[in-house]
Parts: structure tokens; sequence; C-alpha cells
């Protein structure tokens, strides 16, 4: 049996800005996106049977099509004609219902490992296609590294890479509903959205301070009042241990702060970790 064992990078958006609903009913977004090196392992095995079996160790997740790695097995035997057994195991680091593309990634992972093994001359885009149709953040996790991505999030442009930055990334006990903050997005006016042209020159120049001064996610003002004062105080609790800048990733609930140095940014994950809270210290990759 063949098997492959790649690593599903988590994301966390350094800009995220609504532009509108669209007549599909998705919503138009632009947002600059960043692999970072927590990461869940996957390891694809092709197996003699048929269809797509699937064990995850590290969390409490479906392993049907709801679960996204699945999705992407199905999507890329359909797309390739492969009617071979695939045995998917997934063990998970990247914190559930935080913003950080855990499912996505995982997918991601999947189809390049399906990839190595069954088609190893498929292009990155036709790999973008399929990871598409699997979910909106894919493409991103697919190709990796620093992106702006627009429409749904699947439109990518490569940007220069950040700077060498660390993340303390804090997940709070509680999630937040990506559907109930597109609605509210739709019911009111959003005033303070990301200048996302300096990030985008700051991140050409490799300037880490306008890029800190540039971070900012358009979902905060729309978080229901509890849970928003719990962001807040996150993010307050990250500045007061020294982090240049705090946000919000994704659609939340992690919330991560930005620093120079490691060694401070590991120190910061364990004062602020609590039965509440959990913490991550991770880098740009």
């Amino acid at each position: 049996m063949k098997t492959q064992t790649v690593p599903a990078y988590a994301k966390l958006n350094l800009t995220l800005d609504i532009l509108g609903k669209r007549p599909d009913g998705y919503h138009e977004l632009r947002m600059v996106m960043q692999t970072v090196s927590l990461c869940d392992d996957v390891t694809v095995t092709l197996t003699d049977g048929t269809g797509v079996a699937c064990r995850v160790a590290g969390a409490e997740l479906p392993c049907d099509e709801r679960n996204l790695a699945v999705k992407a097995a199905n999507a890329f035997c359909e797309a390739l004609d492969h009617h071979g057994g695939i045995d998917i195991t997934l063990t998970k680091r990247i914190p559930s219902e935080a913003g950080m593309a855990g499912g996505s990634a995982d997918a991601a992972a999947v189809l390049r490992a399906l990839r190595d093994l069954i088609a190893p001359t498929l292009t990155d885009e036709r790999l973008e296609e399929i990871g598409a149709r699997v979910g909106s953040d894919v493409p991103f996790c697919v190709r990796g590294g620093t992106q702006l991505a627009e429409g749904r999030g699947e439109r990518l442009t490569a940007l220069r890479n950040a700077p060498r930055l660390y993340a303390a990334v804090c997940k709070p006990d509680f999630p937040i509903s990506t559907p109930a903050l597109f609605q509210r997005s739709d019911r009111v006016a959003l005033t303070d959205r990301p200048d996302t042209a300096a990030m985008l020159a700051a991140l050409e120049a490799g300037d880490a301070a306008a890029l800190c001064a540039s971070v900012k996610n358009v979902f905060e003002q729309v978080l229901p009042d509890e849970q928003r004062a719990r962001i807040e105080d996150i993010k307050h609790a990250l500045l007061v241990h020294g982090a240049e800048c705090a946000a919000m990733t994704g659609s939340g609930s992690a919330v991560f702060g930005l620093f120079r140095e490691e060694d401070v940014c590991r120190t910061v994950c364990e004062a602020l970790r609590s039965a509440e809270l959990q913490t991550f210290c991770t880098i740009f990759v």
C-alpha cells in the first residue's frame, strides 16, 4: 500500500474586509492571509478497497463528508475518476472553530498527498480548482505562503513573503458562528475597515512595523456584545504583554498577537494560558 504523510498548516488573517453581498448569496471578501507553522499531520494511504475511511486523533470530529478532508478525497476521486480505496488519518493540533482554517488545511493536505500518490503531474492550478469545490479557504491552503485572497477567498494573488514574525495565538473556550457574523455584517455599516493597500505596501517593503500597523479584521465590529468584550480582553492582554498588534483571525474565535522574538512570544503564551484559553506560539512560514 502506498502512503504519504504531509503537514496541514494553519493560517492567520492579517487583514479581512467584507466588500458586500453577491447575487449568488456569498460575500465578496478581500483578505491578506498568512500560513503559520502550527499544523496537523495528515496521512493518506491507498488501499485495495473502495471508498474513503477516516480516523481522527486529538479532536472529536466527524469522519463523513462534514469533514473537509473526506470531502476533498471524494472531490479528487471524482475529478480524476479514481475508484480505489483511500484511508485518511488526521492528527489534530490546529484548534477547531478558531478561524485558522484547520479543516481547510486538512483538505488541502489530502489533495497534495493524493496528487503525489496518484497524479504527480497534476498542476497546482488544477489542484486549487478541485479545492475550491471543497471550501473557500482550501485553494489558499493548497498554495500557502502570503496571499491576497479575493472573491469567496478562492482568487489568490501571491505576495512577497511576510517578514519573519511570531504569533501568540489565543483560542477562547467558545465558538463563533460564521453565518451569523455574515448576517450581522449585512445589517450594519462597516466603518473601521482594514487598509489593504497599506498592508500590501508593507509586505512589498518588508516592513514589519508597517505590517503590524495594518493588521485589522472587520468581523470584530459585528461580534455579539459578550463575545466582542471577550475578544477585546484577549487583544488587550496581548498588547499589554508586548505584542506589536493583535486581532481576531477569520471569523474567530482565535486571537493573535505578533512579536519579533520567539522567546518573548513563548513567554506570553505561557503567561496567558488557562483552562479557558488555549495558547500556541507559531511562526510565519
